[in-house]
């Protein structure tokens, strides 16, 4: 697949790496649909790069059908998907507070990994329509896990439960799907310079890049975009996890 025949939906693209790698599709010739609970911020990159935009909360199997829906009608059919949405939350197991708020834990859970479950198997199901090309490819999903699934720190046990699940649902989703045709990748980022980094003091913000080994920065969200548009242009990368860190390790 080449990124310039691409027709991709992604997730969390209003802002941060969904942004970034909305923006560098379209700019290699993708047409994109941004699926993003804001309204505001995901109509106006959509207006920016030429693409469309859904509001989309990915835990509701109807607006994400619905989504999906307006992205076949604007592009006239879905070849990639890419899943950048998610939160992150910072509570211990047992804090001050008492324990872990249990509501809390299922929403991570719920729009980190049912999220990218409920996006990625509703676009298969439209991909598995495609005529496939020469290699009998009919589309690629991205999905998006974190270093946390490795290397959790103290207060990541929802965070890296819900991207553990990803990195585990990678191999067996690809394997599900192979006979249609869709691949199926997943990237781990470390610490990336997204929105809410940069909110952080720069002293902090220095602080965290001195941890990676080489280079010895926060990752740019284009990094991110441009190891997705690789991931489905390789039509041999199939079933893998790629860290993109740095080399990374938490601790």
């Amino acid at each position: 697949m080449k990124l310039e025949t691409t027709a991709a939906i992604v997730t969390g693209g209003a802002s941060g790496l969904g942004e970034a790698t909305a923006r560098h599709f379209a700019a290699q010739g993708a047409q994109v649909t941004i699926l993003d609970r804001d309204e505001t911020r995901g109509q106006a990159v959509a207006a920016e790069i030429g693409g469309h935009f859904a509001q989309t909360d990915v835990t509701d199997e109807a607006s994400v059908a619905a989504a999906i829906a307006l992205g076949l009608d604007r592009m006239g059919r879905i070849t990639a998907a890419v899943n950048c949405a998610g939160i992150a939350i910072g509570i211990k197991t047992v804090g001050r507070d008492g324990p872990h708020p249990l509501d809390r834990f299922r929403q991570v859970i719920d729009i980190n990994l049912v999220g990218s479950f409920n996006v990625a198997r509703l676009a298969a199901a439209e991909m598995a329509r495609n005529d496939p090309d020469a290699d009998g490819a009919r589309g690629v999903i991205v999905n998006t896990a974190s270093v946390a699934a490795f290397d959790g720190q103290k207060g990541q046990a929802a965070y890296s439960a819900s991207k553990g699940g990803i990195v585990g649902m990678t191999l067996p989703m690809a394997r599900d799907l192979a006979s249609l045709g869709i691949r199926v990748n997943t990237i781990a980022p470390g610490i990336f310079l997204t929105p809410m980094m940069k909110g952080l003091p720069e002293d902090v913000q220095t602080q965290l890049a001195a941890d990676v080994p080489n280079p010895s920065r926060l990752g740019d969200p284009s990094e991110y975009a441009r190891l997705a548009g690789f991931m489905v242009e390789m039509g041999y990368l199939n079933g893998e996890v790629i860290r993109l860190d740095g080399a990374l390790r938490m601790r």
